[in-house]
């Protein structure tokens, strides 16, 4: 089980960016996936989670209206599209498995990790 994080960056306030989670050695079938942060000196919060195939999503309420995630089963590949960004979403991103179908929010949760990919807010 390999989960791969990418498209973080450095980006202005008030931007946008998405990032991808890709899948590789499983498929995502039957899993929720969430996103998780952990910006510097702080623990990792959650910050979206979407259930299997994709009908619940749930989000962390600072991010709520301007994050949004969503999933391609096809291509076995789970997106977070940040719009609006501010200076406290820089955090590195991880993204999560959870061996369940249905949604939840805390880390315990989710049995697989990716690496993370670094975010960066700032003008």
């Amino acid at each position: 089980v390999q989960l791969q994080a990418s498209g973080g960056g450095l980006v202005q306030p008030g931007g946008s960016l998405r990032l991808s989670c890709a899948a590789s050695g499983f498929t995502l079938d039957y899993y929720a996936m969430g996103w998780f942060r952990q910006a510097p000196g702080k623990e990792r919060e959650f910050v979206a989670v979407i259930s299997w195939p994709g009908s619940r999503t749930y989000y962390e309420n600072s991010v709520k209206g301007r994050f949004t995630i969503s999933r391609d089963n096809a291509k076995n590949t789970v997106y977070l599209h940040m719009s609006n960004l501010k200076p406290e979403d820089t955090a590195v991103y991880f993204c999560a498995a959870r061996n369940s179908p249905y949604a939840a929010t805390t880390e315990p949760d989710f049995g697989s990790w990716g690496q993370g990919t670094q975010l960066t807010v700032s003008s």
